[in-house]
């Protein structure tokens, strides 16, 4: 039996590491990760990893990225509202494929522009699916502030994805101004009605909080400050409208009102006065809606994206960093920058100068607790006030977490000991001038 262990043992010889430490290890796997598992200094008779040399105690296994990916996809369907995301995705790309064939043998670009919404659609679902995904990592050394940040730039390439559509429904419509094509009518009223339920039961059926929280973060887009004017003189009329058209309705339900209605009335011009003309102006007026909804979802995520100050708070932080400015012991901030990490979530760096007999601990604990009320993910860092030495010798790290950084050293003895070459030299001069008197005086 000893011989067969010897010859296991060797069996596994290119498993060894290079040596660093020297040492023998074999550790149980088939203890199943319980604490029965062993860790000896000789062989046993069990099966058993061995490592002779350093021990790593990190797992040298690499996985695949499909592998990894398909992992996270199935932790993520496990959850319930995954499930139903994935269902509705279901449904609103099979509606899309035969939105997009009907599109073809209508020779209709008005019926494409508003299938444009339905793929829009499905990038909006992808994007509620990596939210979920977000909200289950954790933050690494690679990501310190988390993944959040994902959900910001998926919004940010769905409405520009939705913009380029648009401008390529303007092109082929521009193009069929100069030779106007033949429209037939058969599946256009059909198809109108399919797009409109496809994209309404999208919009309502899910919750997809990164675009809801775009949508009420974001300017107004033209089409909904026409229609909250309209909606406020109606309103003056029917006052029980107003819970409903007021302060603003959703732009993508807007937009999917405004055209269909926009398709209806080409649909009648075509049918009764055969005018195929009304196609084309009804295509560019819905890819004109659609970037004027858009436009400002992507300025709002790409200023985020760029990590500007966000204006609608900046007067909140003058008022706070005010207040925490008058804090005792604290003299200054420094190169204080405030910017929007992901939908909701504020970040900010300041530095702190403070007295030389201040509290660092007991300043930072009252800073914090004055702009941590808004900004979510803090970063300070005090220094004390310092005028024996010159500013280019006192180095601030650039990053720190809530904490305190004292300031250098200073060398004490070596001050003292600058103090007493000077005072030798006092004395010795004295001695020197006491001698030369005494010589005169001979």
């Amino acid at each position: 039996m000893s011989g067969h262990n010897h010859g296991h043992s060797h069996s596994h010889n290119h498993n060894i590491m290079p040596d660093l430490i020297s040492s023998s290890v074999s550790i149980d796997l088939n203890s199943g990760g319980h604490t029965g598992g062993n860790i000896e200094a000789s062989v046993s008779r069990s099966p058993k990893y061995q490592s002779l040399g350093t021990i790593y105690p990190f797992s040298a296994t690499q996985h695949s990225l499909p592998d990894v990916f398909f992992k996270e996809i199935s932790d993520i369907m496990k959850i319930k509202e995954a499930q139903k995301i994935l269902l509705f995705g279901a449904i609103n790309i099979f509606g899309t494929i035969i939105l997009l064939f009907w599109c073809h043998t209508t020779g209709s670009i008005a019926l494409t522009a508003y299938t444009y919404l339905t793929i829009f659609d499905i990038f909006s679902l992808l994007t509620c699916l990596l939210t979920l995904w977000v909200q289950s990592q954790k933050s690494s050394s690679t990501f310190s502030f988390g993944y959040d940040r994902f959900v910001v730039l998926a919004v940010f390439a769905s409405t520009m994805l939705a913009q380029l559509g648009a401008l390529f429904i303007i092109k082929e419509s521009i193009e069929r101004m100069l030779q106007q094509p033949e429209i037939h009518t058969g599946r256009l009223l059909v198809g109108t009605i399919v797009a409109f339920v496809v994209h309404m039961v999208v919009t309502y059926g899910i919750t997809n909080r990164a675009i809801n929280h775009v949508i009420a973060a974001s300017s107004s887009s033209w089409l909904q400050e026409h229609m909250t004017d309209m909606s406020e003189s109606l309103c003056h009329v029917i006052p029980g409208l107003s819970k409903l058209l007021l302060p603003r309705l959703n732009p993508f339900a807007l937009i999917a009102f405004a055209g269909a209605i926009a398709l209806f009335i080409t649909y009648i011009l075509i049918d009764t006065k055969n005018y195929y003309a009304a196609d084309t102006l009804a295509a560019v007026s819905i890819a004109l809606m659609t970037w004027g909804t858009m436009f400002p979802m992507s300025m709002y995520t790409g200023k985020i994206l760029l990590q500007t100050s966000p204006s609608h708070i900046i007067g909140q932080l003058d008022k706070l960093l005010r207040e925490a400015s008058t804090l005792d012991g604290v003299l200054e901030f420094r190169h204080e920058h405030f910017w929007t990490l992901s939908f909701g979530v504020l970040v900010g760096t300041l530095q702190v100068r403070v007295r030389r007999d201040a509290d660092e601990q007991m300043v930072l604990a009252h800073v914090h607790n004055r702009l941590s009320n808004l900004v979510s993910e803090l970063t300070i860092q005090i220094f004390k006030d310092d005028w024996s030495r010159s500013s280019s010798v006192y180095h601030l790290p650039t990053t720190a977490s809530f904490s305190t950084y004292p300031p250098p050293m200073t060398s004490t003895s070596h001050n003292y000991s600058r103090i007493g070459l000077t005072t030798d030299n006092f004395y010795s001069n004295n001695a020197l001038r006491t001698q030369m008197m005494a010589l005169g005086s001979s």
